[in-house]
């Protein structure tokens, strides 16, 4: 542990360093980094009541570029987390796994406007497999498999005062992609899957992404609601044109993160998913079998260091 704490010092460093550089030359341009890590240990010796050595750990950074000049502005955003939980009588199981890119450039007419011309990019996938525990035979995801892009052009509204953002796109296109080719061939997150004849005997394999084309809205309001507590929540909503309109996808975050001091911070994250493509595995007497889809609910509370720069 203390292994980590000072390469986690070292690279605070280094990158207060490649800040400054950045800002000398680049005065259109305002950045965020926020970088941290959240460390659980639980030990037992000859403990009466019982109970098991454990370890969990979540690294997690936060990148934020914004342009403005004149009427024009882009703003892009990297967010990835990766956690994990060790204990003594099993395996690594993963905890979170989020690697995530948006970008959206904006135009507006009046410069006393909140309204944009809107261009927005967003990218979704994961790091590494993912399992339906206890079972690690079969990964039921894997990195790009599923990854999603979203792609569109709209009207988006900022108002920096109150931190709220809203932007709405008639005409967005969506790619699943599912670069597996076990999973794509079970039809996994909504692709086309594998067609076999009588006899089980291949005859198509299954398709590697989906595209569609629909109506998306998303919203992001951050603020401090509380000193030292900062509020962050995330709503997207997605329906298809051609597949179900009507039918929405659902993608809600909220994060709550609460300032101990310059480099200790607590943070309350949840997340919920509902997509009708997605449908959830079971782990049933051995056998991976599959369900309807489901609404998904991830919660993370945390307590770990925590740097801006």
């Amino acid at each position: 542990m203390i292994l980590i704490l000072s390469l986690f010092c070292t690279f605070v460093a280094k990158a207060q360093v490649i800040r400054t550089e950045v800002k000398d030359t680049l005065s259109n341009w305002q950045e965020t980094n926020i970088v941290g890590l959240d460390l659980t240990q639980v030990s037992f010796v000859n403990w009466n009541a019982g109970g098991e050595n454990s370890i969990s750990a979540l690294v997690k950074g936060q990148f934020i570029r914004k342009y403005t000049r004149n009427k024009f502005h882009w703003t892009s955003e990297l967010i990835s987390r990766y956690g994990f939980n060790k204990q003594v009588s099993r395996e690594y199981r993963k905890t979170d796994d989020v690697l995530q890119v948006t970008s959206t450039a904006g135009f507006k007419k009046d410069s006393l406007s909140n309204w944009f011309y809107s261009a927005k990019f967003n990218f979704n996938t994961q790091f590494t497999n993912g399992y339906s525990y206890p079972n690690t035979d079969k990964a039921i995801s894997k990195p790009f498999a599923p990854a999603y892009v979203f792609l569109g052009v709209g009207s988006e509204y900022v108002n920096k005062p109150m931190g709220f953002m809203m932007y709405i796109s008639p005409l967005t296109m969506k790619t699943t992609l599912v670069m597996d080719s076990r999973l794509a061939d079970q039809g996994s997150f909504g692709v086309e899957k594998a067609v076999y004849d009588e006899n089980g005997v291949l005859l198509r394999r299954g398709r590697k992404n989906k595209t569609e084309l629909g109506t998306l809205i998303t919203s992001q309001y951050k603020a401090e609601v509380f000193e030292n507590i900062d509020l962050d929540t995330r709503l997207s909503l997605y329906s298809d044109y051609l597949n179900k309109y009507g039918n929405i996808d659902i993608d809600w975050q909220l994060n709550i993160s609460m300032k101990v001091n310059k480099f200790v911070r607590a943070s309350i994250t949840t997340n919920l998913i509902y997509d009708d493509d997605i449908k959830m595995k079971e782990e049933v007497e051995g056998i991976q079998v599959t369900r309807g889809p489901r609404i998904q609910l991830k919660q993370i509370l945390g307590v770990g260091l925590s740097y801006s720069f």
